[in-house]
């Protein structure tokens, strides 16, 4: 990073209020976290039947309900 663009980040950050300043840490973090890996497909396929379909369909409805919600006030 050049200090030309440090400078213009702590310009910016001097701007902010300590909440924001917080969030935008914790933005910057995030950037910096390694991303898991994932797996193929193809991997995946030996546990297809694995579940009856009434298990695989409470299994979705509990990811639907616990996992898909959107936090506006995370940021």
């Amino acid at each position: 990073m050049t200090d030309a663009i440090k400078k213009q980040i702590i310009r910016r950050l001097d701007g902010l209020s300590d909440e924001e300043q917080r969030r935008a840490l914790d933005f910057v973090r995030s950037l910096s976290a390694t991303s898991p890996e994932g797996v193929s497909g193809t991997s995946l396929l030996r546990f297809v039947g694995a579940f009856e379909p009434e298990e695989a369909r409470r299994m979705a409805e509990a990811i639907e309900e616990g996992c898909e919600r959107v936090d506006a006030g995370e940021w």
